[in-house]
């Protein structure tokens, strides 16, 4: 009996697959190419916080807010195209750059940007997960349907970026002399570690980024430490 063939149709039809495939992997590294030089000028000046007095910040957040609108711009085309394709199958290619897009947007509003009439900004603002979405437009926590959206392991990342980011500014705020703004972002920085040991958290990558949390609270504790030793920390504070 002669052995079956194999029927060329089959590897015809892998190929096909294949380079739609490439076509979707090639489309989705252009857009998230685009996002990361925008998220990178954003980054980029908020920088500028670190040598920058709390009194021209007023100068400094609206030329972040510029970039963060450009940022919107992109994760809205990223949103619509991904959004025709399976979510986990290609949701590696841009969470870093989408986590890192959601820092700058939290450090702004942190720092008293992104403000609305309905809601002033003010520094010290947290953005929730809902309110992040908001400025991007996209759904977040997606559980009823296969579509681009943020989720809450990106918004925890993020979150710990501007951690990070926060406790350097800790210390460059005191040699600026703003003191109270050290003893603000200790205050801020001890209150989302006691939030992060709450939670259960499943993710690995999550756990081990939550573990480094503990150094940035010494960094800051350490600031106002030295503070308080020297008599430093604004009256009203002590209160």
């Amino acid at each position: 009996m002669a052995p079956a063939m194999i029927d060329p149709a089959l590897f015809e039809e892998l190929k096909t697959k294949i380079e739609e495939d490439t076509v979707v992997r090639k489309e989705l590294d252009r857009i998230i190419d685009d996002l990361s030089q925008q998220v990178s000028f954003s980054q980029g000046v908020l920088s500028r916080i670190h040598s920058t007095p709390r009194s021209k910040y007023t100068i400094l957040l609206p030329q972040v807010e510029d970039g963060i609108r450009k940022e919107i711009q992109c994760v809205g085309t990223l949103s619509s195209f991904a959004s025709r394709n399976p979510y986990y199958k290609y949701n590696h290619k841009w969470v870093r750059t989408v986590q890192e897009a959601i820092s700058t947007v939290l450090l702004c509003a942190w720092l008293g940007g992104l403000g609305s009439e309905a809601r002033p900004g003010e520094v010290g603002r947290l953005m929730t997960l809902e309110e992040v979405g908001a400025v991007f437009a996209v759904p977040v926590n997606l559980k009823d349907r296969d579509a681009f959206h943020i989720t809450i392991e990106d918004y925890l990342l993020a979150l710990i970026n501007i951690i990070d980011e926060l406790s350097r500014l800790a210390m460059n705020s005191v040699t600026m002399g703003d003191n109270e703004l050290a003893v603000l972002i200790s205050s801020f920085v001890k209150d989302l570690h006691a939030g992060f040991q709450v939670l259960n958290l499943k993710n690995d990558i999550l756990r081990k980024r939550v573990d480094s949390i503990k150094y940035a609270v010494k960094k800051v504790e350490d600031v106002v430490y030295d503070l308080s030793l020297r008599n430093l920390i604004p009256a009203k504070m002590d209160e």
